[in-house]
């Protein structure tokens, strides 16, 4: 099992970093290489420009991912999980590595949505994506230890 984030958009708002690097580093800590990028955004260069800007960002995704491994886009119209159900999909999705994608401020290209292995939806609630590392990071560390029987998550 192998965790990889990637994140669109540089984080604004260091006061959460060291919150998710403790989660990364709980997630290492039980065996489970994590690793966690960001990847510059595309900023539009006028009001017309957020589709074109999706697409340079999907792009840069792209050369971004690794096979073998599936990639998971964070997608308000994806699938909401329990953490239980998470664990189960995280042992499918890990195997031999999972890379979880979190779109930038326009959103997500859609054709790379449209070619993920599954979308995953933390809330219909727009996040900010330091808080988004966050809940992604510790909801993966919550789901191993579910898997292994470690009682963190009571």
């Amino acid at each position: 099992m192998k965790l990889r984030l990637l994140v669109v958009g540089r984080p604004r708002d260091d006061s959460l970093l060291p919150l998710h690097d403790r989660y990364g580093e709980r997630i290492r800590r039980l065996g489970v290489p994590f690793e966690a990028c960001w990847i510059p955004d595309v900023r539009p260069a006028g009001p017309n420009d957020a589709r074109a800007a999706r697409e340079r960002e999907g792009r840069r995704i792209r050369e971004r991912l690794d096979p073998p491994g599936r990639v998971i886009v964070l997608d308000p119209r994806g699938e909401m999980l329990s953490s239980e159900g998470l664990a189960r999909r995280l042992e499918r999705w890990a195997v031999p590595r999972g890379t979880f994608i979190v779109g930038g401020p326009t959103g997500l290209d859609p054709a790379l949505g449209d070619q993920a292995d599954a979308r995953w939806s933390l809330s219909a609630l727009t996040l900010p994506h330091e808080l988004v590392r966050v809940i992604v990071a510790e909801q993966l560390y919550r789901a191993i230890t579910l898997l292994r029987g470690i009682p963190y998550h009571k």
